[in-house]
């Protein structure tokens, strides 16, 4: 799980621009899906057959990025945010641009604090008032590289181990749930389900959940979990009463997202996933939100309406390119996915 999470990870695929992470997961889905297909906005649907209930296990696979937006006289770039930045975790960031002709290097700068006004210093600097810097001489050199409005640009990190089974890296929302999909279907490929199962990679889940959308709507499952990642409250500058979820301790089971205005979790699949845990001593932890949603939303509301939940691994600093997450929660939250595959029948 840790080297297929960290190969996840480490490659790059923002929203919109999903295809090489597309190609990854179509490469570990395809000895165990019975069919696998892109459906028309991009989104890999893997299937494993079976008698019963169908099932859709939704991972979305972009991540949070930037686009260029113009290119100056001296060649530096401006760019879009694409998907939910805090500013200041862009400052100073080392990126890549994503070019036709390959990967381009650069970094974000803006004015240094030498040259500012006092008042300046006093106020965290906006994104618009960042740009990046790839070592062109100007403008003709920068597209000479191959860069051009519309290219997508990710940041230049990669996984790192911490102490104590802990990692860091960019992309855990949502490459972690995409691992966890992955190895799911590879634990149940060889045994006899009494479900039929889809795996989604869904896309552009970051810039309004659209991928899950259309693929729910095509597939009309009679159950669907949307795996992602959730903020825990187990570090500096949270309160246990804004998150009572703690790394380590198992995958988180929502119960209502975004205050209610995203997800209701059905009752049943609530159900379903705790008597999964409980039955078989798998450590699960019960989420409230007031913050973001997942596909989870989108897909709850699809057609007349399809029973979701939510399972998400607790992830430190959500939205940065130095995401922590504990690797056992990986391990618990396909454990209990294998768990409730299993038992799906009994439920729905």
């Amino acid at each position: 799980m840790e080297e297929l999470l960290a190969k996840l990870s480490n490659a790059h695929g923002i929203s919109g621009s999903e295809g090489n992470i597309k190609i990854m997961l179509e490469e570990e889905l395809k000895p165990y899906a019975d069919e696998l297909r892109t459906d028309k906005m991009g989104n890999l649907i893997a299937v494993k057959e079976g008698d019963g209930p169908s099932i859709m296990l939704a991972a979305h696979m972009d991540e949070i990025g930037l686009m260029v937006k113009y290119i100056d006289d001296k060649g530096f770039l401006r760019f879009v945010k694409i998907g939910g930045w805090f500013d200041q975790t862009l400052h100073s960031q080392r990126v890549i641009v994503h070019t036709n002709n390959g990967p381009v290097t650069g970094v974000i700068g803006c004015k240094p604090p030498h040259v500012m006004k006092e008042e300046d210093r006093k106020t965290p600097v906006k994104s618009d008032d960042m740009f990046i810097d790839v070592g062109a001489k100007d403008k003709e050199d920068a597209e000479k590289m191959g860069i051009e409005v519309g290219t997508p640009i990710s940041p230049d990190r990669e996984v790192k181990k911490l102490a104590n089974g802990k990692i860091t890296g960019k992309a855990f929302d949502n490459r972690a749930g995409c691992a966890i999909v992955i190895e799911t279907m590879r634990r149940l490929s060889d045994m006899d389900l009494k479900a039929k199962l889809y795996v989604v990679g869904t896309v552009q889940e970051e810039v309004g959940l659209k991928g899950a959308k259309t693929s729910a709507f095509g597939l009309d499952p009679d159950v669907a979990l949307a795996i992602d990642t959730t903020v825990p409250g187990d570090h500096p500058g949270i309160e246990k009463k804004d998150s009572v979820i703690d790394t380590g301790k198992g995958p988180a089971v929502t119960v209502v997202d975004a205050s209610g205005r995203g997800l209701i979790a059905a009752p049943q699949v609530i159900k379903w996933l705790r008597a999964a845990g409980d039955k078989n001593d798998i450590p699960y932890q019960m989420d409230v939100g007031d913050g973001g949603t997942t596909d989870a939303t989108a897909i709850h509301l699809t057609r007349e309406g399809i029973p979701t939940g939510t399972l998400s691994v607790p992830t430190r600093y959500i939205h940065s390119p130095v995401e922590v997450l504990d690797l056992a929660d990986l391990e618990h939250s396909v454990n209990l996915l294998v768990k409730a595959v299993l038992s799906v029948e009994d439920y729905f």
